[in-house]
């Protein structure tokens, strides 16, 4: 069972928040090349469903194939699902909101999956925790992100297990990465609300955001205000 076309269709017009109300991609871009991190395939590199990226050629030219130029792309290419593909945009600056995949609506987060394999929340791919600035700043995320974050996957879910057995494999990534730094996996609820993994007991507990590590050029930085708090309290 596999998703369709047509599933992409009404995945994308139920995920269309924004992850924050700040432009998360001016406060990454001075740190990575004068790009945001995530609309570069020189930093992040999409991967789509055949059948997204199906949708996405029907509906718009800004998408392409990846063409790797350096072992780290080509070891991308090489380890794909073969229902997948590795694609990129024609940059930033023709961004076509409507016309995102679904990984760039969701970066940098992936759905989190317990050893039970339930579903509980909003884990990151910590590969960018160097260079995301939303990872270091998770109090930022607003809450409607995360509704239509987690109705989007779970939908996805319900048409194609590939891509739910894949979400899975990949939180049980996270836990043997974060088990051998013996650090906290940091997690958003499904209703809002921070929790963390335990590093060995892999136990999920409510949470306090200065539980969480920051990292990269954002760490000796003030935290951003929490989503909700007036936009004048914003951090430059």
């Amino acid at each position: 069972m596999t998703a369709t076309p047509d599933d992409y269709k009404r995945l994308y017009a139920r995920f269309t928040a924004p992850v924050s109300r700040f432009d998360c991609g001016r406060k990454c871009a001075p740190h990575n090349g004068g790009s945001p991190v995530c609309c570069s395939a020189d930093h992040a590199v999409p991967i789509v469903d055949k059948a997204e990226y199906q949708l996405l050629k029907s509906r718009t030219d800004l998408w392409r194939d990846y063409v790797p130029n350096d072992a780290a792309g080509r070891k991308i290419v090489a380890e794909l699902h073969e229902t997948c593909v590795a694609v990129e945009c024609k940059g930033v600056q023709f961004c076509e909101r409507d016309n995102r995949s679904m990984s760039c609506r969701a970066f940098p987060f992936f759905p989190y999956f317990t050893r039970e394999k339930q579903f509980v929340g909003l884990g990151y791919y910590w590969d960018f925790e160097d260079r995301c600035w939303i990872i270091s700043n998770l109090q930022v995320v607003d809450v409607p992100f995360i509704r239509e974050f987690c109705e989007a996957y779970e939908a996805l879910f319900a048409v194609d297990e590939d891509e739910r057995q894949g979400m899975i494999d990949h939180s049980a990534s996270m836990r043997r990465v974060f088990t051998r730094r013996n650090q906290l996996i940091p997690l958003l609820g499904k209703e809002g609300g921070f929790f963390a993994v335990e590093p060995k007991t892999h136990v999920v507990r409510p949470a306090r955001l200065e539980e969480f590590m920051r990292h990269g050029p954002y760490k000796d930085e003030p935290p951003a205000p929490a989503a909700g708090e007036p936009p004048a309290a914003a951090a430059d």
